[in-house]
């Protein structure tokens, strides 16, 4: 009897645990810059804010930068479906856009964003060990430069081998069209220089999941541009690269791609913490 009653215990009591489910709460439009550099620039003030999406009243959570599409010239933050309710926070962020700007600002909001996100994140209960950096096509290329090459992150104090991991969907690894653009260079023509995250190719860079669509249905050439990046970091000595081609999807393939997303960020995690 008494094992009966210590039975039903356990059973009611990984049912209640069961049952709380965590809440999550959004802090909506947070600037990163400081407030002089905000209030001397009304397009930074409009535009360099994000949002902290991050699970109530727990302690270490691993936190995924999210940075939008949209050719560096259109898009806004967002928050995707596929990484809600997931047990980490979401950082979503708006950068300024082309040709308002020249695109390199792009990349030097997304960096600033990054370096609030190192800076702050413990005040909501992350952990800033275990910061992930993630987006879609414009977003995901701004991630790479940020994660490969070191000097973005390092104008703003923060080391990008600090980062835990790169999930860039659908990145341009070449120079970014949009900058071949301001130059008068085709969409066609590829260059790779100091704005090409291939050109940062490098053995210690943060691990590395890069994800496309189907190379038949993509944008250009893109699933091309991926897997040699791919092959060149692992020539350059680096040890966790990693390409998913997404079979019969295109350049807009965030939908499937949530998945691999998420079990890259667990990943990722459990690795961290053991």
């Amino acid at each position: 009897m008494k094992k009966i009653f210590l039975s039903l215990l356990l059973l009611l009591s990984v049912t209640l645990v069961s049952a709380q489910k965590t809440e999550y709460t959004t802090i909506n439009n947070i600037p990163y810059y400081n407030e002089a550099t905000a209030n001397a620039d009304a397009y930074i003030k409009e535009r360099c804010v994000l949002d902290v999406y991050y699970p109530k009243n727990t302690k270490g959570f691993t936190t995924v930068i999210w940075f939008h599409g949209g050719g560096l010239t259109s898009g806004s933050k967002e928050l995707p479906e596929g990484l809600k309710d997931k047990g980490f926070c979401v950082v979503s962020v708006n950068y300024r856009l082309s040709p308002k700007v020249k695109a390199q600002k792009c990349i030097e909001d997304a960096a600033a964003a990054v370096a609030w996100t190192f800076k702050n994140i413990a005040t909501y209960g992350g952990d800033d060990s275990l910061i992930i950096v993630s987006g879609h096509s414009a977003g995901a290329y701004l991630s790479l430069m940020l994660g490969l090459d070191k000097k973005w992150l390092k104008a703003d104090g923060v080391d990008a081998n600090s980062i835990a991991g790169l999930i860039p969907l659908s990145a341009q690894t070449i120079t970014h069209f949009e900058i071949r653009k301001e130059r008068g260079i085709p969409d066609t023509q590829p260059i790779v220089d100091e704005f090409a995250p291939l050109y940062h190719v490098r053995a210690d860079a943060p691990p590395l999941l890069l994800i496309t669509g189907d190379r038949e249905k993509e944008m250009l050439g893109r699933y091309e541009e991926n897997a040699y990046m791919m092959r060149m970091m692992k020539i350059a000595g680096h040890k966790q690269t990693t390409l998913y081609e997404l079979q019969g999807f295109g350049h807009n393939m965030t939908e499937p791609a949530f998945p691999l997303v998420v079990k890259e960020i667990q990943r990722i995690t459990a690795l961290k913490k053991k």
